[in-house]
Protein backbone atom coordinates (compact mmCIF):
# COMPACT_ATOMS: atom_id res chain seq x y z
CA UNK A 1 0.00 0.00 0.00
CA UNK A 2 1.09 3.90 -0.59
CA UNK A 3 -0.26 7.17 0.61
CA UNK A 4 -0.02 10.27 -1.23
CA UNK A 5 1.08 13.62 0.06
CA UNK A 6 0.52 16.86 -2.28
CA UNK A 7 2.51 19.99 -0.54
CA UNK A 8 2.10 23.73 -1.73
CA UNK A 9 1.35 22.00 -5.54
CA UNK A 10 1.48 24.69 -8.08
CA UNK A 11 1.21 23.59 -11.89
CA UNK A 12 1.32 25.96 -14.76
CA UNK A 13 0.79 25.81 -18.45
CA UNK A 14 2.87 28.38 -21.10
CA UNK A 15 5.16 31.22 -19.93
CA UNK A 16 5.48 34.94 -18.80
CA UNK A 17 2.29 36.92 -20.61
CA UNK A 18 1.19 33.44 -22.00
CA UNK A 19 1.31 31.83 -18.35
CA UNK A 20 -1.97 30.26 -17.01
CA UNK A 21 -1.61 29.00 -13.33
CA UNK A 22 -4.10 25.52 -13.17
CA UNK A 23 -2.99 24.20 -9.83
CA UNK A 24 -1.96 27.08 -7.38
CA UNK A 25 -0.94 26.02 -3.69
CA UNK A 26 -3.11 22.48 -3.21
CA UNK A 27 -2.19 20.35 -0.70
CA UNK A 28 -3.93 17.13 0.83
CA UNK A 29 -2.86 13.70 1.73
CA UNK A 30 -4.08 10.22 1.22
CA UNK A 31 -3.64 7.49 4.12
CA UNK A 32 -2.76 4.25 2.35
CA UNK A 33 -6.10 2.14 1.20
CA UNK A 34 -8.24 5.36 1.10
CA UNK A 35 -10.08 6.81 -1.01
CA UNK A 36 -10.05 10.41 -1.97
CA UNK A 37 -12.11 12.80 -3.98
CA UNK A 38 -11.43 16.03 -5.88
CA UNK A 39 -14.70 17.93 -6.95
CA UNK A 40 -15.26 21.22 -8.66
CA UNK A 41 -16.38 22.66 -11.80
CA UNK A 42 -14.57 22.09 -15.27
CA UNK A 43 -11.69 23.73 -15.38
CA UNK A 44 -10.90 23.83 -11.60
CA UNK A 45 -7.84 21.87 -12.01
CA UNK A 46 -8.67 18.76 -10.55
CA UNK A 47 -7.49 16.32 -13.48
CA UNK A 48 -4.32 18.59 -13.90
CA UNK A 49 -3.28 17.24 -10.96
CA UNK A 50 -3.66 13.85 -11.28
CA UNK A 51 -1.75 14.36 -14.61
CA UNK A 52 1.15 16.36 -12.60
CA UNK A 53 1.26 13.30 -10.40
CA UNK A 54 2.12 10.69 -13.11
CA UNK A 55 4.21 12.80 -14.77
CA UNK A 56 2.45 13.82 -17.79
CA UNK A 57 2.31 17.66 -17.00
CA UNK A 58 6.08 19.06 -16.26
CA UNK A 59 5.74 22.18 -15.41
CA UNK A 60 5.16 22.06 -11.50
CA UNK A 61 6.16 23.26 -8.34
CA UNK A 62 5.90 21.89 -4.60
CA UNK A 63 5.93 18.56 -3.44
CA UNK A 64 4.15 14.96 -4.15
CA UNK A 65 5.13 12.17 -2.49
CA UNK A 66 4.10 8.40 -2.91
CA UNK A 67 5.01 6.14 -0.11
CA UNK A 68 6.97 9.06 1.64
CA UNK A 69 9.49 9.21 -1.34
CA UNK A 70 9.27 12.71 -3.17
CA UNK A 71 9.00 13.03 -6.80
CA UNK A 72 11.04 14.71 -9.36
CA UNK A 73 10.77 15.66 -13.26
CA UNK A 74 11.92 11.95 -13.96
CA UNK A 75 10.07 9.79 -12.48
CA UNK A 76 11.51 5.92 -11.86
CA UNK A 77 10.86 3.02 -13.08
CA UNK A 78 9.37 1.68 -10.08
CA UNK A 79 6.98 4.27 -9.93
CA UNK A 80 5.05 3.40 -12.96
CA UNK A 81 4.57 -0.13 -11.70
CA UNK A 82 2.97 1.29 -8.37
CA UNK A 83 0.68 4.21 -9.63
CA UNK A 84 -1.47 3.86 -12.18
CA UNK A 85 -4.34 5.93 -13.99
CA UNK A 86 -7.70 5.41 -15.27
CA UNK A 87 -8.60 7.59 -18.09
CA UNK A 88 -11.96 9.13 -18.48
CA UNK A 89 -12.81 8.05 -22.01
CA UNK A 90 -11.62 4.16 -22.16
CA UNK A 91 -12.39 4.19 -26.53
CA UNK A 92 -9.47 7.31 -26.65
CA UNK A 93 -7.59 4.99 -23.94
CA UNK A 94 -7.43 1.98 -25.93
CA UNK A 95 -5.56 1.62 -29.24
CA UNK A 96 -7.98 0.76 -31.93
CA UNK A 97 -5.90 -2.23 -33.62
CA UNK A 98 -5.43 -3.58 -30.54
CA UNK A 99 -7.26 -7.03 -29.20
CA UNK A 100 -7.91 -6.73 -25.38
CA UNK A 101 -4.83 -9.71 -25.02
CA UNK A 102 -2.84 -7.28 -26.87
CA UNK A 103 -3.53 -4.07 -24.67
CA UNK A 104 -2.93 -6.53 -21.31
CA UNK A 105 -0.11 -8.70 -23.07
CA UNK A 106 1.64 -5.48 -24.29
CA UNK A 107 1.38 -3.82 -20.79
CA UNK A 108 2.42 -7.05 -18.61
CA UNK A 109 5.62 -7.61 -20.68
CA UNK A 110 6.54 -3.95 -20.40
CA UNK A 111 6.50 -4.50 -16.55
CA UNK A 112 8.08 -7.71 -17.17
CA UNK A 113 5.48 -10.04 -15.70
CA UNK A 114 5.62 -13.96 -16.86
CA UNK A 115 3.09 -16.33 -17.60
CA UNK A 116 1.27 -13.67 -19.47
CA UNK A 117 -1.40 -16.07 -20.52
CA UNK A 118 -2.63 -16.76 -17.16
CA UNK A 119 -2.75 -13.49 -15.81
CA UNK A 120 -4.54 -12.04 -18.67
CA UNK A 121 -7.33 -14.78 -17.96
CA UNK A 122 -6.97 -13.74 -14.29
CA UNK A 123 -7.20 -9.89 -15.35
CA UNK A 124 -10.27 -10.27 -17.46
CA UNK A 125 -11.95 -12.51 -14.35
CA UNK A 126 -10.98 -9.70 -11.79
CA UNK A 127 -13.21 -7.13 -13.66
CA UNK A 128 -15.95 -8.89 -14.77
CA UNK A 129 -15.32 -10.19 -18.54
CA UNK A 130 -14.58 -13.91 -19.54
CA UNK A 131 -12.54 -15.20 -21.47
CA UNK A 132 -14.50 -14.68 -24.72
CA UNK A 133 -13.58 -10.68 -24.56
CA UNK A 134 -9.91 -11.51 -24.84
CA UNK A 135 -9.20 -11.30 -28.54
CA UNK A 136 -12.18 -8.76 -28.85
CA UNK A 137 -11.54 -4.93 -30.46
CA UNK A 138 -12.25 -2.14 -28.41
CA UNK A 139 -15.23 -1.57 -31.21
CA UNK A 140 -16.30 -4.79 -30.10
CA UNK A 141 -16.69 -3.85 -26.81
CA UNK A 142 -19.52 -1.39 -24.95
CA UNK A 143 -18.80 1.62 -23.36
CA UNK A 144 -18.67 -0.42 -19.96
CA UNK A 145 -16.31 -3.51 -21.27
CA UNK A 146 -14.44 -0.87 -22.68
CA UNK A 147 -13.69 1.09 -19.12
CA UNK A 148 -13.38 -2.92 -17.39
CA UNK A 149 -10.65 -3.23 -19.87
CA UNK A 150 -9.05 -0.44 -19.26
CA UNK A 151 -9.41 -0.69 -15.12
CA UNK A 152 -7.82 -4.47 -16.05
CA UNK A 153 -4.73 -2.76 -17.84
CA UNK A 154 -3.82 -0.12 -14.90
CA UNK A 155 -4.19 -3.13 -12.20
CA UNK A 156 -1.77 -5.39 -14.42
CA UNK A 157 1.20 -3.92 -12.65
CA UNK A 158 -0.20 -4.59 -9.84
CA UNK A 159 -0.21 -1.18 -8.37
CA UNK A 160 -1.15 0.14 -4.79
CA UNK A 161 -2.34 3.30 -6.03
CA UNK A 162 -5.07 4.61 -8.54
CA UNK A 163 -5.74 8.04 -10.10
CA UNK A 164 -9.42 7.70 -11.85
CA UNK A 165 -10.21 10.37 -14.03
CA UNK A 166 -13.85 10.45 -13.77
CA UNK A 167 -13.76 6.58 -14.69
CA UNK A 168 -17.71 6.72 -15.47
CA UNK A 169 -18.62 10.07 -16.78
CA UNK A 170 -18.65 8.74 -20.52
CA UNK A 171 -20.65 5.64 -19.68
CA UNK A 172 -24.06 4.97 -20.03
CA UNK A 173 -26.16 5.70 -16.38
CA UNK A 174 -27.33 2.16 -16.23
CA UNK A 175 -23.77 1.27 -16.39
CA UNK A 176 -22.00 3.66 -13.90
CA UNK A 177 -22.89 1.89 -10.44
CA UNK A 178 -21.45 -1.47 -12.09
CA UNK A 179 -17.96 0.14 -12.62
CA UNK A 180 -18.40 2.28 -9.64
CA UNK A 181 -19.11 -1.46 -7.40
CA UNK A 182 -16.43 -3.23 -9.79
CA UNK A 183 -14.05 -0.03 -8.57
CA UNK A 184 -14.91 -0.53 -4.56
CA UNK A 185 -14.56 -4.27 -4.13
CA UNK A 186 -11.35 -4.33 -6.15
CA UNK A 187 -10.10 -1.87 -3.89
CA UNK A 188 -11.11 -4.33 -0.79
CA UNK A 189 -9.97 -6.81 -2.38
CA UNK A 190 -6.34 -5.44 -3.49
CA UNK A 191 -5.64 -2.49 -0.72
CA UNK A 192 -5.53 0.13 -3.09
CA UNK A 193 -4.98 3.87 -2.63
CA UNK A 194 -7.53 5.79 -4.55
CA UNK A 195 -7.53 9.61 -5.44
CA UNK A 196 -10.62 10.35 -7.58
CA UNK A 197 -11.54 13.10 -9.45
CA UNK A 198 -15.07 13.97 -9.99
CA UNK A 199 -17.58 16.72 -10.92
CA UNK A 200 -20.53 14.13 -9.57
CA UNK A 201 -20.98 14.46 -5.63
CA UNK A 202 -22.87 11.05 -5.76
CA UNK A 203 -20.07 9.32 -7.11
CA UNK A 204 -17.68 10.98 -4.99
CA UNK A 205 -20.16 10.20 -2.19
CA UNK A 206 -20.14 6.43 -3.33
CA UNK A 207 -16.58 5.96 -3.41
CA UNK A 208 -14.31 8.13 -1.28
CA UNK A 209 -14.52 9.06 2.54
CA UNK A 210 -12.78 12.24 2.52
CA UNK A 211 -13.02 14.84 -0.32
CA UNK A 212 -11.21 18.33 -1.80
CA UNK A 213 -13.28 20.83 -2.85
CA UNK A 214 -11.36 22.88 -5.81
CA UNK A 215 -13.02 26.34 -7.37
CA UNK A 216 -10.26 28.04 -9.86
CA UNK A 217 -7.30 26.16 -9.40
CA UNK A 218 -7.64 26.12 -5.49
CA UNK A 219 -8.27 23.97 -2.91
CA UNK A 220 -11.34 25.97 -1.00
CA UNK A 221 -12.31 23.26 1.27
CA UNK A 222 -11.49 19.66 2.77
CA UNK A 223 -14.21 17.90 3.98
CA UNK A 224 -15.87 14.24 4.79
CA UNK A 225 -18.52 12.43 2.93
CA UNK A 226 -20.44 12.65 6.24
CA UNK A 227 -20.26 16.07 6.47
CA UNK A 228 -20.93 16.52 2.87
CA UNK A 229 -24.25 14.13 2.93
CA UNK A 230 -25.11 16.48 6.06
CA UNK A 231 -24.57 19.55 4.08
CA UNK A 232 -22.49 21.03 6.46
CA UNK A 233 -19.61 22.97 4.49
CA UNK A 234 -18.10 25.80 5.76
CA UNK A 235 -17.27 27.38 2.15
CA UNK A 236 -19.75 29.50 -0.11
CA UNK A 237 -18.65 27.54 -3.09
CA UNK A 238 -18.75 23.89 -1.35
CA UNK A 239 -22.36 24.87 -0.78
CA UNK A 240 -23.54 26.25 -3.90
CA UNK A 241 -21.93 23.12 -5.05
CA UNK A 242 -23.88 20.81 -2.88
CA UNK A 243 -26.68 23.08 -3.36
CA UNK A 244 -26.47 22.74 -7.19
CA UNK A 245 -26.43 18.67 -6.74
CA UNK A 246 -29.86 18.60 -5.39
CA UNK A 247 -31.33 19.82 -8.54
CA UNK A 248 -33.66 22.75 -9.06
CA UNK A 249 -35.27 24.62 -6.70
CA UNK A 250 -38.28 26.76 -7.54
CA UNK A 251 -37.92 30.37 -5.64
CA UNK A 252 -40.85 31.23 -3.01
CA UNK A 253 -42.15 34.05 -5.72
CA UNK A 254 -42.66 30.69 -8.79
CA UNK A 255 -43.96 28.57 -6.01
CA UNK A 256 -46.49 30.75 -4.36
Amino acid sequence: MSNLEIHDLNVWFGRDDDRVDAVKHASFSVPSGASFGLVGESGSGKSTILRALVGLVPTWSGDMKVADQSLTRKRPRAFFKDVQMVFQDPYASLHPRHTVDQVLGETLNLHGFDDINNRIEKLLEDVGLGPAFRFRYPHQLSGGQRQRVAIARALAPQPSVLLLDEPTSALDVSVQAEVLNLLSDLRQERALTYLMVSHNLAVVAHMCSNIAVMQAGKIVEVMGVDDMRAMTPTHPYTRHLLNSSQGYKPSQEQSA
